[in-house]
């Protein structure tokens, strides 16, 4: 690894793999005011087997690729654990893969499946609305 990408994978000052091998404690030090809170609380009951899958798959060796996670825990923050895997996540209708990248620490899950479409309207005049309907055509 070149020493160009070495400070790309920093998060406030610590290389990548220095923040997976910290403690909780020190680690939520580093986030943000809301995520300290939310962390500080605990980890929800529904949220506990998504992070064990994760760090069963890590204490395995397996690559990330050999398991598909998903879930519908929108409000799980992203861990240091979790860079490098590609997690399933629901945004109402369908699993959105994420690739969990270096950037997204300290973010909520939902954050990236974007639960709602672009709106693109119909082309003015006939055809419009229903009122259009009855306007006389020329």
């Amino acid at each position: 690894m070149s020493e160009a990408e070495s400070l790309r994978l920093q998060y406030k000052g610590y290389d990548i793999n220095a923040l997976a091998e910290m403690n909780m404690e020190d680690l939520i030090k580093l986030f943000p005011a809301r995520v300290r809170r939310s962390l500080k609380r605990g980890i929800k009951p529904e949220q506990a087997p998504l992070i064990e899958k994760i760090r069963k798959i890590k204490r395995d060796g397996r690559g990330p690729q050999t398991l598909k996670l998903r879930t519908h825990c929108r409000d799980l923050i992203v861990l240091p654990e979790m860079v490098g895997l590609t997690i399933h996540v629901h945004n109402g209708k369908e699993f959105v893969p994420i690739e969990i990248k270096p950037e997204m620490l300290g973010h909520y899950l939902g954050e990236y499946a974007i639960t709602t479409k672009r709106v693109v309207h119909g082309e003015p005049g006939i055809r419009a609305t229903r009122s259009s309907m009855y306007v006389p055509l020329k």
